[in-house]
């Protein structure tokens, strides 16, 4: 089965941003010699470095319009960017260059992205671009204990028990809350029913990755 369908692209999703359409426009009659210097420089500003002084360097030294470098530019952040996000157990070195193909980058061009993307920068790229996506804080603790109310002004809610639950963010912060025991044996059934269902999508064959 092909990677690629139509206009597709299988690490960019159903639609190719504009900046990498544009890039693969404007990069007839760029040697492999400047396509390395700015695929460096690109690469160095994904790391969080400063790279206005090469990439300045670079426009200087070159007769290829200043506009057009930075399409190229814009267009080689994007690759790069949407690649890594993909764990390579799940993207093949072969579909990322059937990819490129698709998208009209030139052969002798896509070895040094593949070199990049499947070589051994890669993990620093991964941590410099796990701190720049957006989260929300995540949970780190999760203490719970079950409450029992001998009398309340309510007479309908006398030793009716409930669940007193106690989460610990990344952030550090607590939030304590009050969940009734329908409502915490409705949580029990539904992590239980997503686990069994997480389950069976490993045992399907379809999911499995072939080597």
């Amino acid at each position: 089965m092909s990677s690629t369908h139509g206009n597709d692209s299988s690490f960019l999703g159903g639609r190719i941003p504009p900046e990498i359409e544009s890039m693969s426009k404007n990069l007839k009659d760029v040697d492999q010699e400047l396509f390395r210097k700015l695929l460096k420089a690109v690469v160095s500003a994904l790391e969080g470095k400063d790279c206005r002084d090469v990439l300045k360097s670079i426009a200087e030294s070159n007769p290829i319009p200043q506009d057009r470098l930075s399409h190229i530019i814009a267009g080689m952040y994007r690759v790069l960017s949407e690649a890594i996000r993909i764990p390579t157990s799940s993207f093949k070195q072969e579909t990322f260059k059937e990819d490129l193909r698709a998208l009209r980058v030139p052969e002798e061009f896509i070895s040094d992205f593949c070199s990049v993307v499947f070589g051994n920068r890669r993990a620093a790229l991964e941590v410099a671009s796990s701190q720049k996506d957006p989260h929300l804080p995540t949970v780190e603790d999760l203490k719970w204990r079950v409450d029992v109310a001998i009398s309340t002004s309510s007479l309908a809610r006398a030793l009716q028990p409930s669940v007193l639950m106690q989460m610990k963010l990344s952030d550090g912060s607590l939030h304590r809350f009050e969940v009734p025991v329908s409502k915490f044996q409705e949580l029990r059934y539904n992590v239980a029913l997503i686990l069994k269902e997480m389950n069976d999508l490993e045992k399907r064959s379809v999911l499995q990755i072939q080597d």
